[in-house]
């Protein structure tokens, strides 16, 4: 497959990525880890696979060269712990994953990591440092309702005009670590549990940690963020079933895939376009 270089190549900068899976994410993330090597261009350091206790994910990274993380060391509480939902939905594990990811400060020992979804594959280089600024991909799709939670936990309404809610983003330790300081330091409680409280729990899509993160850094330091289209397409085909040739003619004008398994996403947009 022949791709467009985004003009950087491996060079000292050495990151960390985090990857929080369950076994479902079995068909996708090992693709997922491929692409990484393949397309990221920094070095990578070391692969932490979040995970539940699962001998599939544990053989998963003796072959890949990863490093498992027990999701229950990673934060003081537990998915249990975490009550959002209805009858009809549960997003208590959704939440749970979003909290571990904001504790990858806690995990990767280089200064940058990047978080990835298990249900999303890089199809072309992607570059996340340049000139000692950050860069952030973007779409132009969110939830009103990531913004109302933001304004809750920080105080000031999200300045970006841009949606950072694109399957992956480069976390800064030192900057995520006082993101939380902030948070706790405005409710008087460790940050987890003042996220879990300001969520409107009658909503499916209650807090975002990239629009979170990003939204913050976009606060502070805009010039130090360089933003680019994400350019991802969501499919819901198997990501296995995709020749050589089919992902070369989608990396043409995509840089990323993602293979979404739940309904709820689709549900979302199609109600966010209805409203529009």
């Amino acid at each position: 497959m022949s791709a467009q270089s985004d003009g950087s190549q491996k060079g000292s900068f050495t990151i960390d990525v985090l990857i929080p899976a369950i076994d479902k994410d079995m068909g996708t993330l090992p693709l997922v880890i491929d692409s990484l090597r393949r397309y990221v261009q920094h070095r990578i350091g070391t692969i932490y696979i979040i995970s539940p206790q699962s001998d599939g994910i544990r053989r998963l990274c003796a072959s890949k060269s990863c490093t498992f993380v027990d999701e229950k060391t990673v934060l003081p509480i537990t998915k249990k712990q975490i009550r959002y939902g209805t009858a009809r939905w549960d997003r208590s594990g959704w939440l749970y994953q979003q909290l571990l990811k904001m504790n990858g400060d806690k995990i990767s020992k280089a200064s940058f990591f990047l978080v990835i979804d298990a249900d999303t594959i890089l199809i072309r280089p992607h570059v996340f440092r340049k000139d000692g600024k950050t860069i952030f991909y973007y779409r132009n799709w969110s939830q009103p309702e990531y913004f109302r939670t933001y304004r809750k936990l920080i105080g000031m309404k999200a300045p970006s005009p841009k949606s950072f809610v694109t399957h992956y983003m480069l976390f800064e330790k030192a900057r995520l670590s006082r993101l939380k300081q902030v948070i706790e330091a405005r409710h008087g409680k460790p940050w987890y549990n003042a996220i879990i409280q300001n969520i409107n729990r009658k909503k499916q899509f209650g807090f975002s940690e990239y629009e979170t993160y990003a939204n913050y850094l976009y606060s502070m330091q805009p010039s130090r963020m360089i933003l680019r289209k994400s350019l991802n397409k969501a499919l819901h085909s198997r990501a296995s079933s995709l020749t050589q040739k089919q992902l070369g003619t989608f990396a043409k004008s995509h840089r990323s895939l993602s293979f979404h398994q739940r309904r709820v996403y689709q549900i979302a947009k199609n109600q966010q376009h209805s409203a529009k």
